[in-house]
């Protein structure tokens, strides 16, 4: 599928990637680094667009006739927003935290380019099963979850013995509302 514009996805995921890819855009890929920092009192809601609009704000000055997408992905339980692990431990804590619980899943996408900025997020709650101690354990040496918000990829072994139910995108659970995307992008296909 391709765009009036070159497209640019703004991120290393091979999830976003795929998805990308799988959806029909062409696109390329450029990543600039970006801080991640985000002000404490910020609701949990906005901080996955507050991300992904830093993200763009990178590439502002050079845009000249790019469409840049950029996306980040929490995980929040109880209000309180759950990162990558950091390690073995790590994981293995915030995979009991989901386990047998409820938690939403907010991406924020923001897209640029120079006359324009669209952001949004979208929400998706995910319902864990209880987890036993073989499947968290199992998980995390087979599939390395350290690259994940929330310590699981929904695509993977976690994801699909443990998740009974989505309320949302699952594309949102990956880490890219390819849905809302693609509205976004619309105006911009070559038909």
């Amino acid at each position: 599928m391709q765009l009036s514009k070159p497209l640019i996805l703004a991120s290393n995921s091979p999830r976003r990637k795929e998805i990308m890819h799988n959806a029909g855009f062409e696109f390329s890929v450029k990543v600039i680094p970006t801080d991640e920092a985000f002000p404490a009192d910020m609701p949990v809601e906005e901080v996955p667009a507050f991300l992904a609009r830093n993200k763009a704000e990178c590439f502002r000055e050079a845009l000249s006739n790019e469409i840049v997408l950029c996306a980040d992905t929490v995980v929040v339980v109880e209000n309180e927003i759950i990162n990558k692990p950091e390690d073995v431990e790590d994981a293995r804590r915030m995979l009991r935290l989901l386990s047998n619980r409820v938690h939403r899943v907010i991406t924020g996408v923001c897209i640029m380019t120079e006359a324009e900025t669209i952001t949004f997020v979208d929400i998706t709650q995910v319902s864990f099963k209880a987890l036993s101690e073989w499947e968290i354990e199992y998980y995390i040496h087979k599939c390395q979850p350290f690259d994940k918000a929330g310590s699981y990829g929904v695509q993977d072994f976690i994801g699909m013995i443990g998740i009974d139910k989505i309320e949302g995108s699952f594309y949102t659970v990956m880490g890219l509302p390819i849905h809302r995307v693609y509205l976004a992008l619309e105006k911009y296909l070559l038909r």
